[in-house]
């Protein structure tokens, strides 16, 4: 069966060198790129979004492009601070209590989205309360450009031969040098169709074509329910993390739908309580 799995598959791996280019002694890695170019690419569809006065409520965005400059440098240290920290938590904590070096380590193990996402919350939570933001509308301009970051940030996942899939008889199953001599699923390029270039589109549409910015609470709740739905499909084709495996024996449970299921829930709730909010609000 394993030769069978090496032989079908018919995409090389490009095998990029993880470093894309060095200054001297600073090595500057594609992952690193990748963040960069999210966080960048994100902040100019941020701009174009408050800049179109049609989408929001009373025809002005409630954030305004200075106050969107200021944010980036909070939501940045949010989303790797909770990242890192989420991976720690989530994924690798026993060999952190063993060696607490580790935790400083990022290319061991790396960063968690479950962890960033909780991160980037909070520094919205505060950012928005410092600058007197309505929060919700913060998280709807955000969830409107995550999926940008997480399609640059997959991308990164499968040029570092990291995250791969299961063990694959697919056509277009890649074998990784880090993943044995079989071929297996390039999950990060699926988790970079799905919960980057799909959801993007999907939230687009409710942007531009149902104008959902008008009623605070909705977007964020879809871009919530999308991620999760997303992650969740795409981890009956990922490998578990091999520190962890499969959760209670099953041969298919896993961390990441652990972590995204309670994600459905909340983004089923933030969707009512905008309606509700939104009706309250005409009502008066």
């Amino acid at each position: 069966m394993y030769q069978a799995l090496h032989h079908v598959a018919l995409l090389p791996f490009p095998n990029i060198d993880p470093v894309a280019f060095s200054l001297g002694p600073l090595s500057v890695h594609w992952y690193g790129l990748a963040y960069v170019a999210g966080i960048l690419v994100g902040w100019l569809y941020a701009r174009k979004l408050i800049g179109n006065g049609e989408l929001w409520q009373n025809g002005v965005s409630p954030i305004t492009r200075p106050q969107l400059d200021d944010f980036l440098v909070w939501v940045a240290v949010g989303i790797v601070l909770g990242g890192r920290i989420g991976y720690i938590l989530f994924y690798d904590f026993p060999a952190v209590a063993a060696n607490p070096l580790r935790a400083i380590e990022i290319w061991n193990g790396g960063m968690s989205f479950h962890g960033g996402f909780l991160g980037a919350t909070i520094a919205m939570i505060l950012f928005s309360r410092k600058n007197g933001i309505p929060t919700w509308s913060l998280f709807d301009m955000v969830a409107a450009v995550v999926p940008i970051g997480l399609f640059f940030g997959r991308l990164a996942n499968f040029i570092n031969g990291e995250l791969w899939g299961r063990l694959s008889s697919m056509p277009w199953a890649v074998v990784f040098p880090t993943g044995g001599p079989f071929a297996r699923h390039p999950s990060q390029l699926y988790e970079a169709g799905l919960e980057g270039i799909v959801l993007l589109l999907v939230l687009a549409l409710l942007v531009y074509r149902f104008k959902v910015l008008k009623r605070p609470g909705v977007l964020a709740g879809s871009f919530v329910i999308g991620y999760a739905l997303s992650r969740i499909f795409v981890e009956f084709f990922r490998e578990p993390d091999a520190q962890l495996g499969y959760l209670l024996g099953t041969g298919w449970l896993t961390m990441g739908m652990v972590l995204s299921l309670p994600m459905i829930a909340v983004g089923i709730w933030a969707i009512v309580r905008a309606r509700a909010a939104t009706a309250a609000s005409a009502a008066r």
